[in-house]
């Protein structure tokens, strides 16, 4: 199967993806950190795009052919620590849409925070979507029970060619986890702390969590302890002497193997990157399931070729 990527932030989507067995042709990135984190880490090119241009860029993506299109427009205008008014982000969301439904590959799959399921972009987005023919399956996935040891929910939007609607949810939903994945299983206990700090969006909340647990969703922001922190009755343990996640335990978190470079001097940077990738072996599932349902769609001589490329 061949992909494209658009919107690729740093590449957690695609290190699932590529995973799973899809061929990547080329990504599409605004952002130039991203860009250099992308091409430190992956074979096939990326290519600086303001994807707000759709027509262009489906004209050039429609000579490439390819079978899927993945990717997800930025979310910011729908997350929970935004205004909560959409703006120029959500119209991506649109271009994203206006591109598939000019390039019209077999498959899509968009993903975004799960807030943007009810927003107004998304449902113009999905009139787009079934009036270029796709059958949609939506659905929210928790990383935790997706092979991530993150509490971290997304939501997919997985287009499928003259499919039903839904028709991937049996998929998706089966294989699910039935508890979620903590960090000490993940790591089967090689983890250098026991209890860490993740900064609370206000302090009705707490900032002291476990390994025994799921992370909280790694944000794009990585505040130590700070000295006004008042404690909360649910925190585990008290804040002294607990530390923040490093960075390389947020992109692990983030299920990134340790080889994976994000090459910028600043620390800021490489934490926004990190924290606005998809967990990579969440993109992995979604992908498999994807995969798997296109191998059964394939003649037994097509299915015999394509596993033996994968």
């Amino acid at each position: 199967m061949l992909g494209i990527d658009l919107f690729s932030g740093c590449g957690g989507m695609a290190l699932g993806f590529q995973m799973a067995g899809v061929k990547i042709d080329r990504a599409y990135e605004f952002w130039d950190e991203a860009i250099k984190c992308y091409e430190k880490n992956f074979q096939h090119p990326i290519k600086k795009a303001d994807l707000s241009k759709f027509e262009f860029f489906a004209d050039e993506i429609s000579c490439l052919n390819p079978d899927i299109i993945f990717g997800g427009p930025p979310c910011q205008d729908f997350s929970q620590a935004g205004n909560r008014r959409e703006g120029n982000n959500a119209d991506l969301t649109i271009a994203y849409a206006e591109i598939i439904s000019r390039v019209k590959p077999k498959w899509y799959v968009m993903e975004n925070v799960d807030r943007s399921r009810k927003s107004s972009a998304y449902t113009n987005a999905r009139k787009i979507f079934k009036k270029a023919g796709y059958g949609v399956t939506e659905i929210v996935l928790d990383a935790s029970l997706c092979g991530a040891p993150q509490k971290r929910k997304r939501f997919f939007s997985i287009g499928l060619i003259n499919a039903n609607d839904g028709f991937l949810n049996h998929s998706l939903e089966k294989n699910l986890s039935k508890v979620p994945m903590t960090i000490r299983s993940f790591f089967n206990g090689n983890f250098e702390i026991e209890y860490y700090y993740r900064h609370p969006r206000n302090y009705n909340r707490r900032g002291i969590f476990s390994i025994d647990e799921p992370s909280p969703t790694i944000r794009g922001v990585n505040r130590p302890v700070p000295a006004g922190y008042p404690g909360h009755p649910n925190d585990p343990v008290i804040a002294a002497g607990v530390r923040e996640l490093s960075t390389l335990e947020r992109a692990l978190v983030q299920t990134f193997p340790k080889s994976f470079i994000f090459p910028s001097e600043s620390k800021t940077i490489n934490e926004q990157l990190i924290g606005n990738a998809v967990p990579v072996k969440l993109a992995e599932y979604v992908a498999k399931a994807v995969m798997n349902y296109h191998l059964s769609e394939k003649c037994p001589e097509e299915k015999e070729q394509l596993i033996l490329n994968l």
